[in-house]
Parts: structure tokens; C-alpha cells; sequence
């Protein structure tokens, strides 16, 4: 099977990269730049019993998306329990929306943002109410 397993985010400066998905999502970083021979830290999503996958920050390897460019590559959506609190650290954490959020009527809310690395990614609050 080609299940996903494993996720990598480019970034141009690891600690604001490192900070601002500690503070908006509690994910914890592993230094292992030294087995890849460039600045690269796994990042711990969550609790290994639960559903998801893990991850890695590291160092861009080429000229990051121009701003207003459409997605060329994968978009990472994490869930989350309260879609407005999570915006809010988004936005406090340098964060901005790319897509505001819309509803998935009858299952969830949505919306995507672009990191401080200009990376873009979503989040999903399940909510069965949602118009």
C-alpha cells in the first residue's frame, strides 16, 4: 500500500518556522540535521495512539512559491477542535489566510492559510451543524 507515513515542510528559517508550529499546533522538533547533512527536525504531531502521521522541517532547497501563485504541490490539513481558536494563533504567530473559512455543509469547517515560510496548509474542524 502507498499509505502516507510521513510529511516534509521547506522552510528558509528553521526557529521561526520551529516556533510558530510549536505555538499554534504543540508540535515538538527532534534535531536530526545530522543524518541528513542539512538543517532538518522531525516534528512530533501528536500522540502516537492517535490518528495521523509525523514530520520533518527542513532547510528549502530551492526559491520558496511567489506570493498569489496557485498550489503546485501537496497541502497538509491538520484537525483541529476549535476552528476560530486555532485561526486566531495562526494569525498572532505571523500566519495568513490564503482561503478563509468556508463550510463543508453537514460535516466540517475548512480553511487554509500560508505559514510564515509561505507555505500553505489547512485546518478542519469536523462539526455536523456546519452551513
Amino acid at each position: 500500500m502507498g499509505r502516507l507515513m510521513h510529511f516534509e515542510i521547506h522552510v528558509d528559517d528553521m526557529d521561526r518556522a520551529k516556533k510558530f508550529y510549536e505555538e499554534v499546533f504543540g508540535w515538538t522538533f527532534e534535531d536530526y540535521s545530522e543524518y541528513a547533512g542539512m538543517p532538518y527536525f522531525g516534528a512530533v504531531t501528536g500522540d502516537d495512539k492517535e490518528p495521523g502521521i509525523n514530520g520533518a522541517l527542513m532547510k528549502r532547497q530551492s526559491p520558496p512559491p511567489e506570493p498569489g501563485q496557485a498550489l503546485n504541490g501537496y497541502a497538509c490539513t491538520m484537525g483541529v477542535e476549535n476552528y476560530d481558536s486555532v485561526e486566531t494563533k495562526i494569525l498572532n504567530n505571523g500566519g495568513k489566510v490564503a482561503l478563509p473559512k468556508y463550510a463543508l455543509p453537514g460535516m466540517a469547517w475548512q480553511g487554509y492559510y500560508l505559514d510564515p515560510e509561505g507555505n500553505i496548509f489547512g485546518i478542519h474542524q469536523p462539526d455536523k451543524n456546519a452551513k
